[in-house]
Parts: structure tokens; C-alpha cells; sequence
């Protein structure tokens, strides 16, 4: 018990404060997606307020376990999340031209979800343990071997929003530690030619049209461009004080496909207004603000890498998603984390945090 205490008084109560609050907006945004409907279905609502429940209570266990059972069992973990994501390929449920989730008893299961923390988890053990030797070129391919597993079997999905964040994270990671800056250069060139090979080779029609659409959103506004369209006009519309729950027009009137997962910041928008998305943007940057206070509590290399990966991981899906909602970057289907719709997304993001926290209660500054 005493134990206990020792770590209930070292719990970052504000890191804490800051991912209920962000959950409680995203249930808000989901539950305004049906209450003024004629037969308002609340399921989305329901299913993720246990979602919710279910994060909040392994963020409890992960806090509770030491972080260095993590850092001694990432392998295996590694290997367990590079086997779902193979086996979801060959018995996975085909959602929308993806085949990306497991389905369980009406249920879904995205492993790639798992599969950011598992990377996160082995990249940091192998960062901290070559710490010093990363100006070897040698010791930037056996991390980017690390890695590319995981990203090929998630690009055959294809799931290229979710390729994307685990290159950031990787890349993120690497840039940590002491790389030579000709190693860099080598690196983004072949970033520029894995670019070429996959846009010509690789990228379906739709995908290309959605890029070409970005950059010139009158090329096919009813088609690639319709979505970031009607989403930057939901966002608009939202003015200074919002709409009010359940009553923005393009979110109610169903302008925003699927708005409780890649619209979900445009809905609150819409709804909250400028204020509403001030109040989450401040929140967010709380979060940030106690993971990076956090790095100084940090007195070993795989404790900071570890809430390093999870800081990149989590601002790399919030930036993607806000920034596709206002039309910034393309619409990839990155979730925007603790708000879009979604178990898996919710639930391991959530982990993350517990993570961390691990770290912050076994760690003196």
C-alpha cells in the first residue's frame, strides 16, 4: 500500500486532467452528431464512453507496472505486432478498400494501433543500447530494418495514413540521436525516391487524384475535393461562438462523411466555434506541455526515448488530422487522437499516456 501511495503522489495530476478533458470532447462532438436526429442513435456514444472507460483503466495498469518490464519484452512485443499486422492482411475484415481490422463477434480491432506502440517500445530500447555508435551509417539501416516491416505490411492494406505516422516516428527518433548530417542528406534522398517509386508504381487513382486535388481544390469538387471542401466550410461556419451542439449544417446534414473519425475537429468547429477549438487546442497543448515536462524527469536513455516516441506519435496524428480539416495537408484518415470515433485508436493512445506515466512516478527530477 505504501508503494501505492508513493506512486499516487507522484502521478502528474495536470497530464491526466488534460486527457479526460480531451476525451470529454470527443464524446461531446459524437454525442451532437445524433441528438437532434428523428430517431437518434446513440451507439457511436455509447460504445466509446466504454472505450473510454476500458483506456482509462489500462492507463491505471500501465501506470501501476514499471516501464522497464517494456523495455525487456520489446522484442517479443515487436514480433507479436509485426504478426497481426501480416495476419490482418490475410484474415482481416475489408472496411472501405482496407484491409485493416480484425472483427470480432461484431467488434473491430485495428492492429496497426497496437503495432505504434510495439515500434515505439523497440526502437527505443535499440536507440538507447547504440546511443553512442548512431554515426554509423551500419547502426541507420539496422533501425530503419526495424521500422520497415511494420511499414510495408501497412502500406499493403493499404493504410498510407498510418504508414505515414510510423516513417515519423522512426525518422523522429533518429533524429535524436547524434546522426551526421551527410547521413541525413542520404536519408532524405532516398526518401525522394521512394517518394517517385510509390507515386508512380504504388499510389491507386484515387490517391493521386486527392493529392492533385490538395493542391488545386477546383480540379474535381465534387469528387477528390468535396470532403477537405465541405470540412474547411463546416470550420468556418463555426465563426466565433459555434453553432451550437447539434445544430451545424454540415455536420448534421451529413456534408461531413464519417465526422465522428476524420471530421471530428471540424465538428467542433462548427459547433464550439472559434472559442471551442481554442479551449481543445489549449488543452493539447497541455498535454504536450507536461509530456515534455515529463523528458526531464527522464535519468536513463530509453525512458526518454520511450516518451519521446509517444510525443512524436501522438502531435505527428494531431497536426495530420487538424491539418487535413483545414485544409492544410490532404485528407489521410489519420484519427485525431482521444477525440476521433474508435476503440483502437483511443484505447492504445491512451496506453501511451499510461506509458509515460510509468516513467514520471519511478523517475526523480
Amino acid at each position: 500500500m505504501r508503494n501505492y501511495l508513493t506512486l499516487f503522489k507522484k502521478t502528474d495530476w495536470l497530464l491526466l486532467l488534460a486527457v479526460v478533458i480531451l476525451i470529454c470532447f470527443g464524446l461531446v462532438a459524437i454525442y451532437s452528431l445524433t441528438m437532434n436526429q428523428d430517431n437518434p442513435d446513440f451507439t457511436n456514444f455509447n460504445k466509446q464512453t466504454i472505450f473510454a472507460g476500458v483506456g482509462l483503466f489500462c492507463l491505471l495498469i500501465f501506470t501501476i507496472l514499471d516501464y522497464r518490464f517494456f523495455r525487456s519484452y520489446s522484442f517479443p512485443l515487436y514480433i507479436i505486432g509485426g504478426l497481426l499486422l501480416f495476419l490482418v492482411l490475410i484474415f482481416g475484415a475489408t472496411i472501405k478498400g482496407s484491409t485493416a481490422w480484425f472483427e470480432f463477434f461484431g467488434q473491430t480491432f485495428q492492429p496497426v494501433e497496437l503495432a505504434k506502440i510495439t515500434l515505439i517500445l523497440f526502437l527505443s530500447k535499440y536507440f538507447s543500447t547504440h546511443y553512442t555508435e548512431m554515426y554509423r551509417f551500419k547502426n541507420i539501416i539496422i533501425s530503419s530494418l526495424i521500422a520497415l516491416p511494420y511499414i510495408i505490411l501497412t502500406m499493403l492494406q493499404p493504410d498510407f495514413g498510418s504508414a505515414i505516422i510510423l516513417v515519423i516516428i522512426w525518422l523522429g527518433l533518429l533524429l535524436l540521436n547524434k546522426t551526421k548530417r551527410s547521413h541525413i542528406l542520404i536519408i532524405l534522398s532516398i526518401f525522394l525516391i521512394a517518394s517517385v517509386i510509390i507515386w508512380f508504381f504504388v499510389f491507386q487513382d484515387y490517391q493521386k487524384d486527392r493529392i492533385l486535388t490538395f493542391f488545386n481544390p477546383s480540379r474535381d469538387p465534387l469528387g477528390a475535393g468535396y470532403n477537405p471542401t465541405q470540412s474547411i466550410i463546416a470550420v468556418g461556419s463555426g465563426q466565433i461562438f459555434g453553432r451550437g451542439l447539434g445544430l451545424g449544417p454540415q455536420s448534421q446534414l451529413n456534408f461531413l462523411p464519417v465526422a465522428e473519425k476524420d471530421f471530428i475537429f471540424a465538428v467542433i468547429a462548427e459547433e464550439l466555434g472559434f472559442i471551442g477549438a481554442v479551449m481543445l487546442l489549449s488543452f493539447l497543448f497541455l498535454l504536450f506541455y507536461r509530456l515534455l515536462k515529463g523528458l526531464r524527469t527522464s535519468n536513463n536513455n530509453f525512458a526518454l526515448f520511450l516518451i519521446c516516441g509517444v510525443i512524436i506519435s501522438i502531435f505527428a496524428q494531431v497536426f495530420i488530422n487538424i491539418s487535413g480539416n483545414i485544409g492544410l495537408l490532404p485528407i489521410t484518415g489519420v484519427p485525431l487522437p482521444f477525440l476521433s470515433y474508435g476503440g483502437s485508436s483511443l484505447i492504445t493512445t491512451i496506453i501511451m499516456i499510461g506509458m509515460v506515466m510509468s516513467v514520471i512516478v519511478r523517475q526523480k527530477t
